[in-house]
């Protein structure tokens, strides 16, 4: 009889579980639950594993369980993977109901200071993710992911979408590269995914494929939300062409950068001063800023380095940049504190709007803050300022009434 496996078992696992499935050519089918709250939850594992046989046609079983505290999105999951691995041509999916909490949606100029990676094959570290309030959450289906567990992950993913609140984080998937890319919007697409992840993208027709197979899972599944997409940089090749890959699709929000490949791809090692770098980081915000998208810089790796982390961050803000990827919760809140204004920025921009606003309502042509000319790309900055303090709560939304 065929059998397979699928999740993960051992002392050091949590919010997971490990399931064997073995098909029999007679005599029903068995649940046999290995789980420290097999006493409370026991019987509802049970009776989910047999809902889930029944999905998929298969009326004579034997099921293992080894339950590490999981939810039932993963549980499901998990099963599914099982099936999957032992029919490769298997259709059906065992989909958890939608939660009203994941139903919000985005637009394509929103706040994207902090994005946080979390393993798409890693339960534990998605449940409470929203707590830390990044700007976005990406599940990340590629360098996080074994290869053995690329299809594990992906319906994994798929399920999360549909079950965890995110609290109001953008709700982002990084994609594989090429083919099995493909295969996992296919998975992902219909379930509310804001923005799609392009990794070591190299040129505008990895881009244009992947728009593609977004707009092909929209129609088959009668999805209506807008699907955004954040092409990476990652090599040479990819950072020459980054206008090119900036412009390949009107869904496209923002253009970001990944040193860790990027320099190796160059021959070279990445540095905290990242002097090897320059180049390229300038080429992503420059294309970025020519495309009207937001360029967003790389992750800052070291964990411990609080400091180093802010600095990293006020440099990324001097070069243009809007934000940059985490990988670890603590570096949130530094993140989103740097790149808001400071109190000087902001009274500036101030300054410059009331002075602006002020020449308008008397229908002066020039405008002027004491001696010096205020010219359009300086009140459009300003205004920029003003809006990003506000957004950082910096500034009240009503802070002309209470100057």
């Amino acid at each position: 009889m065929a059998r397979s496996e699928a999740g993960r078992r051992g002392k050091e696992i949590r919010s997971d579980c490990w399931i064997a499935l073995e098909e029999k050519a007679s005599g029903g089918s068995t649940v046999a639950v290995k789980s420290k709250v097999a006493s409370m939850y026991g019987a509802s594992l049970e009776d989910l594993i047999k809902k889930g046989l029944k999905v998929f046609g298969i009326d004579n079983a034997q099921v293992e369980i080894e339950d590490a505290g999981a939810l039932p999105f993963t549980v499901m999951a998990r099963l599914e993977t099982a099936v999957r691995r032992m029919r490769p041509d298997e259709k059906r999916e065992f989909l958890p109901d939608v939660a009203p909490a994941t139903l919000y949606g985005t637009h394509r100029d929103r706040l994207r200071r902090s994005r946080l990676y979390l393993p798409g094959n890693e339960a534990k570290f998605m449940i409470n993710a929203g707590l830390h309030k990044p700007d976005g959450v990406i599940l990340d289906l590629e360098d996080s992911v074994h290869p053995s567990e690329k299809d594990s992950a992906r319906v994994h993913v798929r399920n999360a979408l549909r079950q965890i609140d995110f609290m109001g984080c953008e709700r982002m998937v990084r994609i594989n590269q090429g083919n099995l890319g493909l295969l996992d919007l296919d998975f992902v697409v219909a379930h509310n995914v804001h923005v799609v992840l392009i990794p070591k993208c190299e040129s505008p027709d990895e881009v244009k494929k992947v728009d593609a197979r977004i707009a092909e899972a929209k129609k088959r599944h009668k999805a209506e939300h807008d699907v955004y997409l954040m092409p990476i940089i990652e090599s040479a090749l990819g950072a020459i062409r980054a206008y090119e890959i900036a412009t390949a699709s009107p869904n496209i929000v923002a253009l970001t950068i990944g040193l860790e490949d990027y320099t190796a791809d160059i021959g070279t090692r990445r540095t905290n001063e990242g002097r090897e770098s320059f180049w390229a980081r300038e080429q992503v915000v420059n294309a970025a800023r020519a495309a009207s998208v937001q360029p967003i810089d790389t992750v800052f790796s070291d964990v411990a380095d609080m400091e180093g982390l802010r600095q990293s961050v006020l440099e990324a803000k001097s070069l243009g940049f809007e934000g940059k990827g985490c990988i670890h919760p603590r570096q949130i809140e530094v993140i989103n504190d740097a790149f808001a204004p400071t109190e000087d920025e902001i009274k500036r921009a101030k300054a410059i709007m009331l002075a602006y606003e002020a020449a308008q309502a008397k229908g002066l042509g020039v405008v002027s803050l004491g001696s010096k000319m205020i010219d359009p790309p300086v009140v459009k900055r300003a205004l920029r300022t003003i809006d990003l303090a506000v957004a950082s709560g910096k500034l009240a939304e009503n802070w002309r009434e209470i100057q």
